[in-house]
């Protein structure tokens, strides 16, 4: 078939349920347990090629007001400037590319995040998409769930305490987990 002739392969829009979708991370606090948190408001499109997954894009944003550490106190501590900085840094990003099989239903998206102004590539490990299910309002649906780990200082999240034991506060590794479900456009 000549290039004249190939048919486009279709590309589907899947936009992000903000309603059925978790942004959660968690971090070392103390250096003996881990604290988790997340965020509510999370958007984003998803343009999905049907036969070829790697000419597949993703972007996000979450806003950065929305944390919720189940602790008002820390919660307004992370916002602040010590932290995301929430009032000159409302959003956080992600743009993805580039999307690799990783295996049977898994992928890996690469791409950039940017976190108070600093952006760095990061890559999500993803298992899904799954396939797509109508719900009972006649809504096509995909699920995936992605995680990443990223150090919090190589995006300018460097405040800390030591402890008089030994260690710090906050430990730097976190761990972002996320839990889309998307609606097709």
């Amino acid at each position: 078939m000549s290039a004249a002739n190939a048919i486009a392969a279709p590309t589907t829009t899947w936009n992000i349920d903000p309603v059925h979708s978790t942004a959660e991370f968690k971090v070392k606090h103390m250096m003996i347990s881990n604290v988790k948190g997340q965020f509510s408001a999370i958007s984003g499109v998803i343009s999905l090629d049907e036969y070829d997954v790697t000419k597949s894009q993703v972007e996000a944003s979450i806003e950065v007001g929305s944390i919720n550490t189940h602790n008002p106190d820390r919660d307004a501590h992370l916002k602040s400037a010590d932290f995301f900085d929430v009032q000159t840094f409302p959003i956080l990003s992600f743009r993805s590319t580039r999307v690799s099989p990783k295996g049977d239903g898994e992928l890996t998206v690469e791409g950039n995040l940017t976190i108070r102004g600093v952006t760095r590539k990061v890559a999500f490990a993803v298992e899904g998409p799954t396939a797509p299910a109508t719900d009972p309002w006649g809504n096509t649906r995909i699920g995936m769930s992605a995680t990443t780990k990223i150090n919090r200082k190589d995006f300018g999240l460097t405040w800390n305490t030591a402890l008089e034991t030994g260690g710090f506060l906050v430990g730097d590794e976190v761990t972002i987990t996320l839990e889309v479900q998307a609606v097709k456009a």
